[in-house]
């Protein structure tokens, strides 16, 4: 069949996790038991080139097929749509999905219902991304302006931003992009790992991982902290015996605290000279977040993992209420949304330090910082993506890390097809894994 006439003729969903609790990896002081999860969406086509998209959010373990049972309620949407049209503009979909007028219900423009558009939009990107031959942040580099302004959706946010404003951010965004592309590809992007700093590790582990973060060349570290003060006092201090005081750490407390609470453990360990506080409270209160920024300067203030959408992200902006804007792959509506996010950070000058703390969402976001770097903020000043070291293994074009950098991805796509043989391992509750490990509960039961 020719690629004029090609259709999604369907769409493939699975209920991906890892047992990731079992060691006590991602482990913060609200989520003390993690599985790191994904509700994961291929898109197939018959157009005949073998090309697929492929898309999923990120959950943490009970729920998950929440997730999938939502992004199943959008197959309608997708079968049978013409593969260029999707792929010429993917914000056609993004705005048919958002104005599902009984989905929008559910929602709209949060939760479950939002992050589903998410996966099956971000799917979209992918087989756009392939069927260019590019990977994602390239493709995103190198587009027309008012075409990458034209995927944004300026409802609720042309107050702050107009599209005549993200086309000119967008086009002196690209002056020197191939200088800086030459540097991306030498040099790479910088990140920041976490990997040391999960609550239920042991000090031990947290000062060997420290101390081997340093040596892997990064510059910054995170902690999680927020469940007992003293203990987290004892942790500041063994990780900045371990990295010195030339190391950066942040600290982050995953929404644990009221706003006084908030303040006066922050100060509590400003001895420790930590950089940012992360989720100090409710993703949703931005007049909270505006106090405790002034309560722990100059620690600054980062948020945005939870944050459900654009519309919440420029009141945090225009609020004064962050310091560091952190965007994530999965949580909002795919793409197109993170492309609004991106210019309103730019428009306020505000600099993006993406979540990445789970399985994949450092494959995909990635790309977002790359494409923010070469054609719209130019800088990665005070700019870093956070790495994880666990579950790379299963992704087709995993994340590569040198000297603290993440390597520029070169594979077609937005890097995230999972190995086939991942996904028969880990499907829940009938993947090989599972299956295996029910019985044997079931055996001692």
């Amino acid at each position: 069949m020719s690629a004029i006439s090609a259709r999604i003729v369907a769409v493939d969903t699975y209920d991906i996790r890892f047992p990731t609790s079992r060691e006590l990896d991602g482990s913060d002081a609200m989520n003390p038991d993690p599985d790191y999860s994904a509700a994961y969406v291929v898109l197939r086509t018959d157009a005949g080139d073998g090309l697929e998209g492929h898309g999923f959010t990120f959950t943490i373990g009970r729920g998950n097929d929440v997730q999938v049972a939502a992004v199943n309620a959008l197959r309608p949407h997708l079968l049978g749509r013409s593969v260029d049209e999707l792929c010429a503009d993917p914000g056609s979909l993004n705005r048919d999905l958002i104005g599902d007028s009984q989905l929008r219900w559910l929602g709209p423009e949060k939760g479950v219902m939002h992050m589903a558009i998410g996966a099956v939009v971000n799917a979209v990107w992918d087989l756009a991304a392939k069927r260019q031959g590019q990977p994602l942040w390239r493709l995103l580099a190198h587009a027309d302006p008012e075409w990458l302004a034209s995927q944004v959706d300026f409802r609720y946010i042309a107050d702050a931003l107009t599209p005549e404003e993200a086309v000119r951010l967008l086009t002196e965004g690209r002056v020197g992009l191939a200088e800086r592309e030459a540097v991306l590809l030498e040099h790479g992007y910088p990140g920041y790992t976490t990997s040391p700093g999960w609550l239920g590790y042991s000090d031990e582990k947290l000062t060997r991982l420290a101390k081997q973060a340093v040596a892997d060349g990064f510059t910054q570290i995170k902690l999680k902290v927020g469940a007992d003060l003293d203990d987290d006092i004892r942790r500041m201090r063994a990780a900045r015996a371990a990295v010195g005081d030339g190391i950066r750490i942040a600290i982050d407390a995953n929404q644990r605290w009221n706003i006084d609470e908030a303040i006066d453990w922050t100060n509590a360990l400003a001895a420790f000279d930590p950089y940012w506080i992360e989720e100090p409270t409710s993703p949703d209160d931005i007049l909270g977040h505006a106090a405790v920024r002034r309560g722990v300067s100059p620690v600054k203030v980062a948020t945005g993992e939870h944050v459900q959408n654009r519309i919440v992200f420029k009141q945090l902006l225009q609020a004064g209420s962050i310091d560091v804007l952190q965007i994530d792959a999965a949580r909002v509506g795919g793409v197109n949304e993170n492309l609004a996010i991106l210019l309103l950070a730019a428009k306020f000058g505000v600099p993006v330090c993406p979540h990445a703390g789970g399985v994949g969402l450092c494959e995909l976001v990635q790309h977002l910082s790359m494409f923010d770097y070469l054609a719209l903020s130019g800088t990665t000043e005070d700019r870093v993506i956070e790495y994880v070291d666990h579950l790379h293994e299963h992704f087709t074009d995993p994340v590569a890390i040198a000297d603290g950098h993440y390597a520029a991805p070169l594979a077609p796509g937005f890097s995230a097809t999972m190995h086939t043989t991942s996904i028969a391992e880990y499907r829940y509750p009938d993947g090989a894994f599972w299956a295996a490990d029910l019985a044997g509960q079931e055996q001692i039961a």
